[in-house]
């Protein structure tokens, strides 16, 4: 059934353009990564990555699709696109203008979006000259100088606005969300590498084939947890008083408000490695002696990163869901609608007790997204896992893939086509 679900994809014109352009810019985002920044010493540029690539570097690159260990123009990948998000989001709720745009519909949305636009060059160019400068004093720089930080700045800043113009494009023209998956696109890229270095380091002896049948249980379970939990609702009955309009009676039925567990998906873990990366990074390449201890504790593995990580995971958690979901909107339309929870006046109370469920599933969601993140850094350390398993990565992979296949199913039954599951089937829910 789900065999005949794929080749019904293929008999809606605008569904199959879309997934071909979607799958043809994700392309050209993976030749861009090969592309490299002129006057880089790529040997010298390796051995580095290979002397730090479990710390922060090793995640920055993971996020950048491989493209920072060949110091490409999408080096900086969509990570500053992503820094300016947080900062627009969380200077919403301080300034009042910005927080009038934010209602302001679609056009307040595309201002907004514009600043975010700004905000990605500002922390491009920042971020490039500060790889420039740290390449220069790592001695990875063909001719170092002037000449070599203007250029990498120019290159990496082009690139982040390249990546953010394709991410836009997929989302508008393609199907799923762009930045989403140039994200996972990056991930799952470097998953033959990883299988043929864990292949390699069984033929070595140095990993056996217990320990790899595990880990592949592991991985399995992990995945149906994420499945399991990001599909997970926590479900209020509503109902809807009757009334007559005109000669016609509306209403009287039962249905629910459905709460997400984990309302914010992926945002929380990719926010927080963004707010972590971003000053860790720049302390691992300036040469003083408290920025180095700065940047060792901000290896991950270590007490500090992993509790520092948690606290942003949380923050994000309850910041991106009071932010996209407003429990006293919801409240007064199902006033308006007639609408109300058995039990509960409808009005403020019903909105403040919106706001407790929602409280309560919320501190669960963030604790799953939390371990889950943190799984990669225990079998890294413990383990010597010779790849990034599980964590932020396999949350980014499992979630995107649920949202794309979600967005490809309504396309489908919008259509009078049947979805992947077979008819009368619970049908694919996407996490927005």
């Amino acid at each position: 059934m789900i065999g005949s679900g794929f080749q019904n994809i293929f008999k809606i014109p605008e569904l199959k353009k879309r997934i071909f352009y979607t799958f043809a810019l994700l392309s050209v985002y993976r030749i861009g990564v090969h592309v490299p920044t002129p006057g880089i010493d790529s040997d010298a540029l390796e051995k580095i990555f290979q002397a730090f690539k479990g710390g922060i570097l090793g995640i920055f690159n993971m996020f950048s699709g491989g493209a920072l260990e060949r110091l490409s123009v999408f080096a900086l990948g969509i990570m500053p696109y992503i820094s300016a998000s947080i900062i627009l989001q969380l200077l919403t709720v301080v300034i009042p203008h910005l927080e009038r745009l934010s209602k302001e519909g679609q056009q307040g949305r595309k201002k907004i979006t514009q600043y975010t636009r700004y905000g990605t060059v500002i922390l491009s160019i920042i971020q490039g000259f500060g790889i420039s400068v740290g390449l220069e004093q790592m001695g990875t720089v063909l001719y170092p100088g002037w000449g070599f930080r203007l250029m990498t700045v120019i290159s990496l800043t082009a690139g982040t606005a390249f990546i953010m113009w394709l991410g836009e494009q997929i989302t508008e023209r393609g199907i799923g969300n762009g930045i989403s998956l140039i994200i996972c696109a990056g991930i799952v890229a470097r998953l033959p590498e990883a299988v043929a270095n864990t292949f390699r380091l069984l033929v070595q002896g140095e990993m056996g084939i217990f320990l790899i049948i595990i880990l592949a249980v592991l991985m399995v379970t992990v995945i149906g947890v994420i499945v399991f939990v990001e599909q997970g609702q926590r479900r209020i009955p509503v109902q809807y008083a009757k009334r007559v309009v005109g000669r016609r009676m509306y209403g009287g039925q039962s249905t629910h408000l459905p709460l997400k567990i984990n309302t914010s998906g992926v945002i929380p873990p990719i926010f927080a490695s963004s707010i972590i990366m971003f000053p860790a990074t720049l302390a691992s390449f300036i040469e003083v002696a408290w920025m180095k201890d700065l940047a060792a504790a901000m290896m991950p593995g270590n007490i500090g990163y992993e509790l520092l990580f948690i606290g942003f995971i949380f923050f994000f958690c309850y910041f991106y869901t009071a932010v996209t979901f407003n429990p006293a909107d919801v409240a007064d339309n199902m006033k308006k609608h007639g609408g109300y929870i058995p039990g509960i006046r409808p009005g403020k109370r019903t909105a403040d007790y919106i706001d407790r469920v929602l409280t309560r599933i919320t501190l669960g969601g963030a604790t799953y997204v939390s371990a889950v993140c943190v799984l990669p850094s225990l079998l890294i350390t413990k383990f010597n896992v010779p790849f990034y398993f599980g964590g932020t990565a396999l949350l980014i992979v499992v979630g995107v893939a649920i949202d794309t296949v979600a967005q490809v199913e309504s396309h489908m039954l919008s259509r009078h086509y049947e979805g992947f599951l077979k008819k009368g089937g619970t049908k694919i829910k996407g996490r927005y």
